[in-house]
């Protein structure tokens, strides 16, 4: 049996405002909350993964890493510079404006986070 991850929930301060920034960043398409599930807002990441993000009263935040094609990669590190959002090439420090160009899982990476403490990573080769 092949097991794929099909959805991950993501919680936020405001789903909504987490789903627009995730969607903004990365590229992907913002639909609104989910037709029959209101209190999610659903990011269709690929064709086998959708973040759900659900607004809680005290956010945790999760660490989420991505594995990119190196256009997709500097595609989103041109739409970060381009809004100002930090990011860094530290998990603990998401915000020093580096890229690592010695990433242990691929060539280059980098951290950005969300408002909820949400904290994304990029991996290209």
């Amino acid at each position: 049996m092949t097991i794929t991850l099909n959805h991950a929930i993501v919680t936020a301060a405001d789903n909504d405002e987490a789903a627009r920034f995730f969607a903004s960043v990365m590229g992907l398409p913002y639909t609104g909350p989910h037709p029959h599930a209101r209190h999610f807002v659903p990011i269709k990441v690929n064709d086998a993964l959708t973040l759900d993000f659900l607004t809680v009263a005290y956010p945790q935040g999760h660490h989420l890493a991505f594995d990119v094609d190196a256009l997709t990669f500097d595609s989103i590190v041109e739409r970060l510079d381009a809004r100002e959002i930090p990011y860094g090439d530290q998990p603990a420090h998401p915000d020093n404006g580096r890229v690592d160009h010695a990433h242990p899982l691929g060539g280059r990476g980098l951290y950005f986070s969300d408002s909820s403490g949400n904290l994304y990573e990029l991996i290209a080769p």
